[in-house]
């Protein structure tokens, strides 16, 4: 696509817009954001999303030709209806048609993990350590587990619409009752509400994961036996990924990512776990800190031509 490329996050509470002059410069012209106001419903948050072009369009004098939106969740492709999104009122909801209803523009859509690893690739870590990757793994371990897939610098969705949806993995039955409705996931397990929730099993106080963390630091048993959950657990979800994909790189996003100890016992793990006598996959901490969405889903429009 020649001239600017146009990219939407929608997030829960928040809709993120940013205009980027080209696939090789991530100098935004304009980043800016509105409220979601997700709880007057689903049609309000799609006229939330017209507003905010509007509003980019008006600030910047460039139209939108075309755009990427990052979403919670992934369009069915067979449904062509939203699914897995933890923004409850998109699912079941025609949302790219509606938006393309509305904006009479060329529009694509790909979840929030995948804008993550299609950022980190094109401008964030991987585009600064590792250019020549063609397989790219990128994780959001945070409030929930994700993951998305990047093949040759553009999005691997899958028959399914799931490619890269390692978060609902069977890990092991320990992490109980998934909201997807099946038990075990590994977002039951790695997740931070997750791990704060073994650690209060355990007898310890509602903390939150950092405070955990910190006081595995001094030794306290629990919060010991909660980090050897996430390594162990970490290295053995991960290397299933990795006997199936064998990545080039993987690159780790989300609050639980920020875990030092990930880099060193995790990976150690995953070592153990993968069919391989050695582990070479770079496994990296993302360059992009909160752009990474908003930034890759401006990159899913790279190659249209409206």
């Amino acid at each position: 696509m020649k001239g600017p490329i146009w990219g939407i996050d929608l997030g829960g509470t928040k809709i993120e817009g940013v205009i980027l002059p080209s696939l090789t410069d991530a100098t935004p012209i304009i980043r800016t954001r509105i409220a979601t106001e997700a709880d007057q419903g689903y049609q309000h948050i799609v006229q939330q999303i017209e507003k905010l072009i509007r509003k980019m369009e008006a600030e910047t004098g460039l139209v939108c030709p075309a755009v990427g939106i990052g979403t919670p969740g992934v369009i069915d492709p067979r449904q062509q209806t939203m699914k897995n999104s933890n923004s409850t009122a998109l699912n079941g909801q025609p949302l790219k048609q509606d938006i393309d209803k509305l904006l009479k523009i060329p529009t694509v859509l790909a979840n929030d993990a995948n804008c993550f690893a299609l950022a980190e690739t094109h401008w964030g870590i991987v585009k600064q350590q590792h250019p020549d990757a063609r397989m790219v793994f990128g994780i959001i371990m945070g409030t929930g587990v994700g993951g998305g897939l990047v093949m040759d610098g553009r999005v691997w969705n899958g028959l399914h619409g799931i490619g890269g949806e390692w978060g609902h993995i069977f890990l092991d039955e320990s992490g109980g009752p998934c909201y997807c409705g099946k038990s075990g996931c590994v977002e039951t397990i790695l997740s931070g509400p997750s791990l704060q929730r073994y650690y209060r099993g355990l007898g310890g106080d509602a903390i939150t994961l950092k405070e955990i963390v910190a006081l595995a630091a001094t030794g306290e048993e629990k919060a010991l036996l909660t980090m050897h959950r996430l390594h162990h657990y970490f290295g053995k979800a991960l290397s299933i990924v990795t006997n199936m994909l064998d990545p080039d790189v993987i690159v780790i996003g989300g609050g639980v990512g920020n875990i030092d100890s990930i880099y060193t016992a995790g990976i150690r793990s995953l070592e153990h776990f993968i069919f391989n006598p050695r582990l070479e996959t770079p496994v990296l901490k993302p360059a992009l800190g909160d752009s990474a969405g908003v930034f890759g889903a401006a990159a899913l429009v790279a190659e249209i031509n409206p």
